[in-house]
């Protein structure tokens, strides 16, 4: 069993890694002002949210890149530490930016986690009393 799981999150993670590759490509061919990640997240929401790829095709994959994104965060505080001297000048300005940014993300997800929470319990609602 354990086998087949991992099966499924490399297929999964594939499938995500491979639509992320490819809108990568189509805004390096394109031009575009948006980067390939952020025009493939929009597109795989789509896709999910008309039911054109279950979530259950995804699932796993996505649970276990959600569940090591702290990896991806290594590199950058790696670079951060061996271009010390460079970043001191401008320090300040981007511990700022970076508590700005962060509490941004973090009340932008809270709005929209509580929106979908509260959609989702109309539609159970809903469903419910039909």
């Amino acid at each position: 069993m354990k086998f087949i799981n991992l099966l499924y999150t490399v297929a999964q993670v594939a499938l995500i890694s491979a639509l992320l590759w490819i809108c990568n490509l189509v805004v390096a061919h394109l031009g575009l002002p948006v980067p390939g990640s952020v025009l493939g997240l929009g597109i795989l929401a789509l896709l999910l949210i008309s039911g054109a790829i279950p979530e259950k095709w995804i699932a796993i994959g996505a649970a276990w890149l959600m569940a090591d994104m702290l990896l991806f965060f290594i590199p950058p505080v790696v670079a951060v530490l061996k271009y010390r001297t460079l970043l001191a000048p401008c320090g300040l300005g981007l511990i700022a930016i970076l508590i700005i940014g962060t509490a941004t993300v973090m009340i932008g997800t809270a709005w929209v986690v509580d929106r979908v929470f509260v959609l989702e319990h109309r539609r159970y609602q809903e469903k419910e009393n039909a």
